[in-house]
This record gives C-alpha cells, structure tokens and sequence, in this order.
C-alpha cells in the first residue's frame, strides 16, 4: 500500500524533489540504495505528506523526478511532446521482491523537454476488464493518434485461465485521457512491449515482443485479415503466429521492446537486445515496414551503471531528433526500478544512425532562475565523482565533488529571465576554500566568486578565556551550506556555466539558483520628491558600506557610539552634498572585532588590534521602494560585506516657507546617529529592532529652503534598515515638504 501513496495521480508540474509517507501511525523511507524500508518516526495521525524542496529544475537527466518511469514512448501530439511510460513501483507484500512490479500508467507532457506536467493516471490495471488484478504487469505501452482518437496500446497478464501476455487497447479523444480501455485484448497478438508503426502506405502495423509485426485494421483494434501467418515451433509444441518475424536471422538474442518509425525514406526498426549480459538498444533498415530488415549497428551501448534493461522511443521534435530511454539513476542497487532519461539523435548522411552516449545533463535549456542540480554536468575534469544525497530518499537526487583545482561544466542555462541578480549556492568543504563560477570555460569570464569559511577561527589572546567567544566559533566543515553570493558579472542568454575548485581540498556542490532581487531601490529622478502618505522620507543618497568589524550589536553604547560615528572616514563627512556616482576615498584606522564576532561576544582583555584600511566608495541616489530603507539589501548588491559596516546616508528637504516645532522620528537596525543642517539632533543606541518612530528628537524648525538631512547606521552581525519622518506637535506626518537630490 505504500507505493500506491507514494504514487498518487495527480496533474502537477514536476518540481518536487523529496517525498516522505505518513501512513497508519509511522513515516516510512524506502532505502533504494539498500533495499530496505526503514520506519522513521512514529505518527499518530493518517495523513501524506509530500514535501517539495524550492524548484527543481528538470532540463536534466533523468527527467521524471518524483516517481520511477521506465519504458519511455514519447509521441508529438498537438505541438507537445507526451511521455507515455511504465510505472515502476515497490512490489506489494505477496509479490516478487526482486521482480518488475507495474499496475498503472501515467502520461507526462512538455513543451520544452525541460518542464513536465504529470497529468495523472490514466489506465490501471484495477480498470481492465481483461487484467488479472494482481498481475502488476502493466509493462511498455504506446499510443498513437488516428482520425482524431488516440489508441493507447498496453501490455498485461490476462486473467486466469489464459496465461502468459496479451496486449490492449485503450481509447481518448485527448492525449491525456480519459482513456477507455477494450473489454478484450486484440485477438493474435500474444506478448509485451507493443509499439504502433503509422507508415506512409496508409496502413498502421502492430510490432510487439521479439520483434513480430502485423498489419492492423483502420478501426487500430484488431489484426487485419490478410496478414502472413506461419507456425512457429516451441518445444515440443507448434502454433500458428500472425504476421512477420522482423528480428529474424539478425542479433536479437532476448530481443525485446521494439519501436519502429519512418524517416529519410527508410522504415527503422529499433530494440533492445542482449549483446553480452545486459540490453543494447541496437536497429535495423528497411524499404517496407514489415521488413525484410538490414542490421545497421548500436544506438545505444550497455548502461555503464550494468543496469540490465533499456528501452526506448525516437521522435523528431521542432526539427531535432531525440532518443529517450531508461536507466536507474534513482535505485542504483535495484535495476528494476528506472527512470525516463533523453538525449539528442543525430543520423549520417546515408540514413543510418550515429551511436548515443548517455549523458547526466540530457536535453533541454535551464532557466538561470530554476535550481540546476549541478551533478548532471555536460563535462569535468579528472577526478570529479557524484553520489547520493540522501540514500534513504530515492529521489533526493546526487550531488558533485571538484577535487582541488578540478571543475565541471553544465551546458545551456538562460540567463535572459535574469534582470538584477544574485546567486544562491548550496556547497559543503573539509576547510577554507575558494571556488569560481565561470562563464564557458574553466578560464573564463568570473559570474561569482565565493571564499568559503568552513573552519572556526583560532582563538587569540584573551578572548580563549572567554566562554561567550567559543559559543560563536561554529565549526562548519563537512555540512551542507547555502551560500547567497552577489554576481561579479551576469551573463546574457544561453550560456554554459565553469565551477572551478580553487582551493587547496575537495568542494562538493548540490546545486545552483540565480534569483532576481525584489526591487528594493530605484535610480532616484531629477524632479523633486515628496514624503510618503505617512511622511517617510524614501529618498536618499546611500553611501556603499564602510567596512566596520563590531564584537557584536551590545557595544553600542551612547560613548561608543559618539566616538566612531564623529571619527572621519572620509574628507566632508558633515559637509558634503554627494551626487550619484561620485566617489569618496575612506581612510581610516580601524579597531579588528576579536574571534567570536557576534551578538553575545566581548571587546578582546589586550585592546583590539589596529590596521589602516582604505576602501573606495560610491554614493548612489536611490528612492525606497519601502517606508523602511533596506540597508542591508543595499550592502547585499553594492557592498562587499553585508555585516560588520558603517552605513552614510543624506537627503535634502527643500521648505517653501519655516515649519517650526516638528520632531524627527526614527527606527532603525541597529544603532544610528543622526544630524540635521549639521548640528546632532538624535542618538538611537544598543541593539535595536527596527520600529516605526522608535526614537524623537526635541522640537526642531526646518527652515525656509534647504535643509541636509543626514544619517550614519551601524550594524553587527545583522540585518540593517531606518525609517524617517518628521512629526508635528500632535504626532501628525509633516509631509508639506520637497525632498532633492544633489544631481
């Protein structure tokens, strides 16, 4: 019963990536590496629980990601390709263990190979009035459209008494079902894997086990009355067969699963077969669909994996050929459990069919915005392996380790749904490391690069003693992590990404998601602008973050505070009126926070140690898109740190006449001085949340004309934004007002 909820028919695009079973008071995980069930935890509710992991991008090898599909017939139906596999599933108690266990059928749909839609099932062997309900032998089908039906042809153990297999037929008027299954299965057709041949004669021919083809009425039900017969002898027995033997006198030793279509003016017969010990997908020519055939060669070697089967189907798709198959990817230890992969077909000039090579990265073009499973690269370096995520979840997916200046390359991601981006990378190290994502090539153009820290810091002096420093010295190394990055460069269209290892030890990655920004800023205009309907003042020029490492948010004391805040950092501090893009040079002495940076952490016992530094900065006039100005955002897209900083901010409030008796009102995270035509007018100290008008000054006059408002924010290890407005003496928004910039 279990497969059955893990298996729930439902039309849902296919992202989700991880699905764990409440049933009848415990959660279950099939160990598919180990073949072995394992009860989790106990539940004391009946529920299913399936829990998806952010978007799974599925341009990539193998493309079903939430349930086992073998057997893979792909047809093009009104502009879209339609998946039409088996349903692998965990047998049943009762059944064989060991065995292929299928007791439905699902169809999938894509426009782009890249997003699949499930859209549920569509025959089950419940459903048939022919099947033997515990038979689970719902193996390879088709489907083909004829005269505005779609006849989906399917496989099974018939009920007692008849024996062996027998393939039916099942009706739509839709790709997608319902479909309407025949209470008999077609009359002389004996055994599995049936593939329908709509040839350019105008007749439709039935191919089906070994490789025996027959010519089927236009009614695509039944056998037509002038096909070939001959008997066949098994054992001791003889019996009369429909039709043709086309795998005759060619290799087909357990020839099986044979598909046929028409291209180039040749008919082509395809299957499997068993050249050493496990399936090759190999193929035939011919000038008539029922043969004789010629034996061209292979299409598709045996698995690397030693996986024992492979079927398949080839269809020309918006002018590219592609062959779609199987593999086990997601049961590595259970090879009868598979999963749909596709790769791109191409043939000679004479007709004949160039040999696939199974890839990881499959067909299709990524959106940068989707989560890329780095693991199925196009290429790599020497040295590059892969292994599971989680060998109790067949699905979790595998993720890459990049041995030391090793890299990989992943083909085809699409950068033009990417407007103002960013990165977000989830990687995991044995120490402190660095890493590159490039653009084409190991050498190529730097998109990001990330230093990782994975080892905690050393202890100095003084600070070892110190029980609130080891609480922040997290050791990090071998642990999953996900890193957001900003973007040294973003590329343009469909482009192929390099991550390079350029540390000293291995770096192992799971995947890779670019993300547009939420539009926290906008370039601020020249026309004047007005405060908000509640008076906040969204426009101002921001300063890029002055690097200001903090021992954590509790040492902003009013003391503290007044010394760094009135310290210069650059020439004009209180006196100039920046305009965009105009840079400043920071040159200061800046006091090194100890080992344990963060809240909770204290000053070192020796004093800090002092270091010159010297940054370049830019002002950029920006209006908020929000009443609190996210300085944290802005450090996230201009800054080079995001913690430890010292933010600058100025506005200029332009009066047409004096507005006396108004209050400034301010909220920010964390600490922030402020100034008011150059004189200090409200000190907002400690570590502090965000709140609309947290703290408000004396009364003040804003003067006829211009008045500069400015702000300095600091931050520790948090977040950072400030909200302003001025209040009159009943607490009302002042909003009578212009706000410039210096442009």
């Amino acid at each position: 019963m279990l497969h059955r909820l893990c298996c729930m028919s439902h039309s849902t695009i296919l992202r989700a990536r991880t699905m764990y079973i409440s049933f009848f008071f415990h959660t279950f995980a099939y160990d598919i590496f180990n073949n072995n069930l394992q009860i989790i935890n106990m539940k004391q509710t009946l529920t299913v629980l399936m829990l998806a992991v952010p978007l799974l991008a599925t341009a990539q090898n193998p493309v079903i990601r939430d349930q086992f599909s073998a057997d893979p017939t792909a047809r093009v139906f009104n502009n879209k390709v339609y998946l039409y596999p088996s349903h692998d599933i965990m047998p049943p108690a009762g059944q064989r263990q060991d065995w292929f266990c299928m007791e439905d059928y699902h169809v999938f749909s894509s426009e782009n190979l890249t997003d699949w839609t499930d859209h549920g099932m569509i025959v089950t062997q419940n459903k048939v009035p022919w099947v033997r309900k515990d038979s689970y032998s719902m193996w390879a089908p088709d489907c083909v459209e004829r005269n505005g039906k779609y006849y989906f042809y399917f496989p099974s153990a018939p009920a007692a008494g008849r024996g062996g297999f027998a393939v039916g037929v099942a009706i739509a008027d839709r790709p997608e079902g319902p479909f309407i299954p025949e209470p008999e299965p077609i009359k002389g057709v004996n055994g599995i894997d049936p593939c329908v041949l709509q040839a350019s004669d105008g007749n439709a021919y039935i191919f089906w086990g070994n490789g025996r083809c027959a010519k089927l009425k236009p009614n695509m039900k039944e056998l037509a009355d002038d096909n070939p017969k001959e008997t066949v002898k098994w054992g001791n027995r003889e019996m009369e067969m429909i039709g043709v033997s086309c795998l005759k006198d060619l290799p087909n030793r357990q020839a099986e699963g044979p598909f046929a279509f028409e291209a180039n003016g040749w008919y082509y017969l395809t299957y499997p077969y068993v050249r050493e010990n496990t399936e090759v997908l190999g193929y035939a020519m011919s000038k008539n669909p029922m043969g004789p055939y010629e034996y061209k060669g292979l299409i598709m070697a045996e698995h690397p994996n030693g996986c024992w089967t492979n079927h398949h189907s080839i269809i020309n798709y918006k002018g590219q050929w592609y062959l779609f198959y199987h593999t086990n990817f997601f049961s590595p230890s259970d090879d009868k459990r598979r999963s749909v992969c596709i790769e791109k077909l191409y043939f000679n000039a004479d007709g004949t069919i160039q040999e696939v090579k199974e890839t990881m990265r499959g067909v299709g073009i990524n959106k940068a915005t989707e989560k890329i499973e780095i693991d199925r690269y196009s290429a790599a370096s020497q040295g590059v392996t892969t292994a599971h995520v989680d060998t109790t979840i067949a699905f979790s997916g595998d993720y890459a380790t990049i041995p030391s200046k090793g890299w990989l390359q992943y083909n085809d991601v699409d950068f033009s749904c990417l407007a103002d981006g960013y990165m977000q990378i989830s990687v995991k190290a044995s120490d402190d490391t660095e890493f590159c994502i490039r653009e084409k090539s190991a050498k190529g153009k730097v998109i990001a690069r990330i230093k990782l820290a994975v080892r905690p810091p050393e202890p100095t002096p003084g600070a070892a003693a110190n029980p609130m420093m080891s609480r922040f010295r997290r050791d990090q190394r071998n642990q999953w992590l996900t890193q957001t990055v900003t973007l040294d460069y973003q590329p343009s269209g469909v482009t192929d990404l390099v991550i390079t290892n350029e540390g000293a030890g291995e770096l192992s990655v799971d995947w890779v998601l670019f993300k547009n920004r939420p539009k926290y800023f906008k370039p601020a205009t020249a026309a004047p602008a007005t405060p908000d309907s509640e008076g906040f003042i969204r426009r101002w020029t921001l300063l890029e973050p002055i690097d200001k490492p903090n021992s954590g948010n509790t040492v902003f004391t009013d003391t503290y505070l007044r010394e760094h805040f009135n310290r210069e950092y650059f020439k004009g501090q209180q006196t100039i009126l920046p305009k965009d893009g105009q840079k400043v040079k920071a040159v200061f002495q800046q006091e090194q926070a100890p080992a344990g940076f963060g809240r909770g952490a204290q000053q070192q016992v020796e004093g800090p140690q002092v270091k010159t530094v010297k940054q370049t900065l830019t002002w950029h006039a920006l209006d908020s898109e929000n009443f609190n100005v996210k300085l944290f955002r802005f450090a996230e897209k201009y800054g080079e740190k995001v913690y430890g900083v010292l933010f600058w901010g100025v506005t200029i409030i332009d009066c047409d006449e004096d507005i006396e008796n108004v209050r400034l009102a301010v909220g920010s995270n964390s600490a922030s001085m402020w100034w008011l035509n150059g004189e200090e007018v409200l000190l907002l100290s400690g570590d502090r949340r965000m709140v609309k008008d947290d703290a408000v000054s004396h009364r003040l006059t804003l003067k006829k004309g211009r008045n500069v408002l400015r702000g300095a924010i600091i931050n520790g290890p948090g977040m950072s934004d400030f909200c302003v407005r001025f209040l009159d003496e009943k607490g009302n928004p002042v909003t009578n007002y212009k706000i410039l910039n210096s442009k």
